[in-house]
């Protein structure tokens, strides 16, 4: 072992500290040390009974967890990718994702603080092309 410190320029000492008590909880869980999909991994399935599966698989402590700012939970979900620690990448991820569900494009644009830079043209091109995924 050695007293050299670790550098992680991408993650500051709140975001370390919750990512540590994160692992602390979750250290004993079995389904993390076997190579299977998070209870989380909406990826192929996003139906509404999927996402309430997905919630009831959760523990008190995760829901918690994610119970932070806006800023919180994009540092969360950066340092989570910059440690490659992929379960609470999901979290924090699925987390974020629900964020958007049943939300319109403003919605999504004022939730999120995103500025509309597209001309009205530009959008309804894009609105157009992009039509095939409305419902």
């Amino acid at each position: 072992m050695t007293d050299k410190p670790i550098p992680l320029p991408n993650v500051s000492g709140p975001i370390l500290t919750k990512i540590i008590q994160y692992c602390q909880h979750h250290k004993d869980d079995a389904s993390r040390r076997q190579p299977k999909p998070s209870n989380y991994d909406l990826e192929n399935d996003c139906s509404e009974a999927a996402v309430q599966q997905a919630i009831e698989k959760m523990d008190d402590f995760d829901r918690d967890f994610c119970r932070v700012d806006q800023g919180t939970l994009y540092d969360l979900l950066l340092a989570a990718n910059f440690l490659d620690i992929q379960p609470l990448l999901d979290l924090v991820g699925y987390t974020v994702a629900s964020m958007m569900k049943d939300k319109s494009v403003q919605e999504i644009r004022d939730t999120f603080h995103i500025k509309n830079d597209f001309t009205p043209e530009e959008e309804k091109r894009v609105i157009k092309e992009n039509s095939w995924c409305e419902n």
